[in-house]
């Protein structure tokens, strides 16, 4: 567990710094870096972040939801369906715990 932890979080990193060279690049040069940005290493950030904070599965979900949105939609879209799939997990969590409760309180 934890050196999938590790390979993860070093996998954030390194693919964190192509995106440090895309906004610092001149302003000239950002359309040869975009489109690697935007659907590589995004959603692999994306993926791995996530896949250390909330699994795999929920990992897998925001980074489709995440280029799904931004193709049919643009960037507004993509960081808005982030916020609303978050929320929806915040949701299901909490009915978890209630029906735990409740199950744990009638035995």
């Amino acid at each position: 567990m934890a050196n999938k932890r590790t390979i993860l979080r070093w996998v954030h990193l390194i693919f964190a710094i192509p995106i440090l060279g895309y906004i610092y690049s001149p302003f000239e040069e950002i359309p040869n870096y975009a489109s690697a940005v935007r659907f590589v290493f995004v959603p692999v950030i994306v993926l791995s972040g996530l896949w250390m904070y909330a699994g795999v599965f929920f990992a897998i979900i925001a980074v489709a939801v995440w280029v799904g949105a931004y193709l049919l939609s643009g960037i507004g879209a993509a960081v808005l369906s982030q916020v609303v799939l978050f929320i929806a997990r915040k949701i299901w969590l909490v009915i978890l715990a209630r029906n735990k409760t409740k199950a744990l309180g009638k035995k």
